[in-house]
């Protein structure tokens, strides 16, 4: 029988970590049996069943000391002045950003707890219902996302599955790691549905995790990967997706109608909290300017030198919000606390230049995030849907991957594509440097920065008051709370 419900918390046995509940609007299937269960592939029963993973994901992704966090400010493109005792917070954003991290920061521990939360979810499922053969095949190449945030923020992480038995798990290699990501997403994907799906995994956002995969292999495992990255990349350009004429209406409260973003989470300030972006970035008084219902906190802004690097022609420099700040009834907004010191005075504006990182910057110093839509109105938490995968980022994959094989007259035709949308003349030569602009560029806020960085080799480089930085800090420490935890843990070399 079907009963109409908007809340379903699914109970499954403690074998790794309890269930939880996730917020819905479905018909759902009531009174279902275990005969019911066994070897269906009913569409409703598999959205009820798999409904508390999906809500492990959405989770804190992103909200403030998330893997957002650390993976932005560990970044040029981000950081959080610490402005006196404003964001002091034990010096933890200072060390993130000076890559002078401590194995013990706990932006790195909720970081690994957020992930194997989601881990362990999925394998109370998949030993729940092992029979439900659509279920297990989605739940696997689910299981494969936190698992390639984790390659790419610890690498040496223990793989943890449906089999495996009690006690303390040892590390895994990096390689078997990646291993373990390519051959789950591998043996499924041909499960998976071809439809839009947006807010679950398809067989595109499948493609697309393995393009993601493929383009920093030989960062993870020493062997490149690209023509695997572009195979994969083209795969999902195949798909039932364009680059969105707008490219702000992928950001904005209301993106379900994006055509371009292929896998989100689904926040929403009421049932699907963890995105609080305005509180994260914007300056107290900002409150006044979208009537949020709670002050935002007056911390993340971006560098100077990658702001500077958008052309003024560039649609995406809109990114950012810049100059003056108004209320919403368009009055000048007054900083009557800002520092004798600070050459704009009272009247908040928001400038590149960041006068110091700690201890006394400025309080109305930097650009602030402004790529995705602060709805008036809103409350600490935001309603936009998080594109984890989209359109844009995998055509400039597959430019990357394609220029790395040599075939440079299909990378430039990939990447003058976002450069279009973007209002930009396209370029008549390429270079790797041109590459990595333009991810900047394109993907600034969406947590690739770090990685990109890595992957072209300027991650140790000194930026502003960062120094040059430990090559072994491409990877973040396994954090300590875990080893204290479990002692057959490795520490990461160099730690």
């Amino acid at each position: 029988m079907l009963k109409y419900i908007s809340k379903i918390c699914l109970l499954v046995p403690a074998i790794f970590l309890l269930g939880s509940c996730w917020e819905l609007d479905q018909e759902v299937l009531d009174g279902v049996t275990p005969d019911d269960v066994k070897n269906s592939n009913n569409p409703q029963l598999i959205d009820v069943l798999k409904a508390s993973a999906y809500s492990r994901i959405v989770g804190s992704w992103g909200g403030h000391n998330s893997i957002w966090s650390i993976n932005e400010v560990a970044s040029d493109e981000m950081a959080i002045p610490q402005k006196g005792p404003d964001w002091e917070d034990g010096g933890i954003w200072l060390r993130v950003h000076r890559h002078t991290w401590g194995t013990s920061e706990d932006a790195f521990n909720n970081s690994w707890n957020y992930c194997f939360t989601a881990v362990g979810e999925i394998n109370n499922l998949i030993i729940s219902f092992p029979d439900v053969e659509l279920l297990v095949a989605e739940l696997k190449v689910l299981r494969a996302l936190p698992y390639l945030w984790l390659l790419d923020s610890f690498g040496n992480v223990p793989i943890i599955t449906e089999e495996s038995t009690g006690g303390n798990p040892t590390n895994n290699s990096r390689q078997e790691v990646f291993d373990f990501i390519e051959k789950s997403i591998l043996d499924n994907i041909a499960l998976l549905p071809k439809e839009d799906t947006r807010t679950t995994l398809n067989y595109y956002s499948a493609q697309a995790m393995l393009a993601k995969l493929y383009l920093n292999a030989e960062v993870y495992t020493g062997t490149p990967r690209w023509a695997d990255a572009e195979a994969a990349a083209n795969e999902v350009i195949s798909g039932p997706y364009s680059l969105s004429s707008n490219f702000f209406a992928n950001f904005a409260t209301r993106n379900s109608g994006s055509t371009e973003n292929i896998l989100t989470l689904p926040y929403d300030e009421n049932n699907a909290a963890g995105f609080n972006l305005a509180m994260m970035t914007l300056h107290y008084l900002n409150q006044n300017t979208f009537d949020l219902s709670a002050q935002p906190w007056n911390g993340y802004a971006s560098l100077e030198e990658f702001y500077n690097n958008f052309d003024d022609e560039d649609v995406r420099k809109q990114s950012f919000l810049e100059g003056p700040q108004f209320s919403s009834d368009g009055k000048r907004l007054e900083d009557l606390s800002a520092e004798a010191g600070d050459p704009d005075g009272n009247p908040l504006t928001f400038t590149p230049k960041i006068n110091m990182l700690a201890p006394n910057a400025f309080r109305q110093a930097g650009v602030r995030v402004g790529k995705f839509e602060f709805a008036p109105g809103a409350g600490q938490e935001l309603s936009n849907d998080y594109p984890l995968f989209r359109l844009g980022e995998i055509i400039l994959t597959k430019a990357e991957a394609a220029f790395r094989q040599g075939k440079t007259g299909e990378a430039l035709d990939a990447l003058n594509q976002v450069r279009k949308r973007a209002g930009l003349d396209p370029l008549t030569t390429i270079t790797a440097d041109a590459i990595f602009a333009e991810r900047g560029f394109e993907m600034f806020a969406e947590a690739s920065r770090r990685t990109d960085m890595i992957r072209f080799g300027k991650f140790s480089q000194p930026w502003w008051e960062k120094g040059s930085s430990e090559a072994f800090r491409n990877l973040f420490p396994i954090p300590l709370q875990q080893i204290n935890a479990n002692p057959n843990l490795v520490q990461n070399p160099g730690y």
